[in-house]
């Protein structure tokens, strides 16, 4: 194989890793030009990503914008959930403690009886 086919091939070339960025940086990159109005060019050369991952993220960005005003039902659906299961809790060892009498009276009748 000669030297002009391995760099057709691209055996020669080295290889880049991928570059995996967080939400964070993602928005951080964004708000450089949508806040800051740097021109997008610029603002990729600086974090070497290409303007079209920019589009992308910038696209992701307002789709999902709307997750951002949309109330967080955590807080009350969690409290709810905790009550409930506060009160199952109690239910349940309420239930365990009769089953524990029932046993013991059973367990005594049974003595009594001479069956044990």
């Amino acid at each position: 194989m000669s030297i002009s086919s391995e760099r057709a091939n691209g055996a020669n070339r080295p290889k880049r890793s991928r570059r995996h960025f967080t939400a964070e940086e993602k928005v951080a990159v964004l708000r450089l030009h949508l806040l800051e109005g740097i021109p997008i060019s610029d603002v990729c050369d600086r974090h070497g990503i290409h303007p079209t991952l920019f589009y992308r993220w910038q696209k992701d960005f307002f789709e999902n914008g709307a997750a951002a005003f949309s109330r967080k039902g955590g807080t009350r659906d969690e409290s709810v959930k905790d009550r409930k299961i506060a009160t199952l809790e109690a239910k349940l060892t309420t239930k365990n403690e009769v089953i524990a009498e029932l046993m013991e009276e059973n367990v005594r009748a049974k003595k009594e009886a001479g069956e044990l």
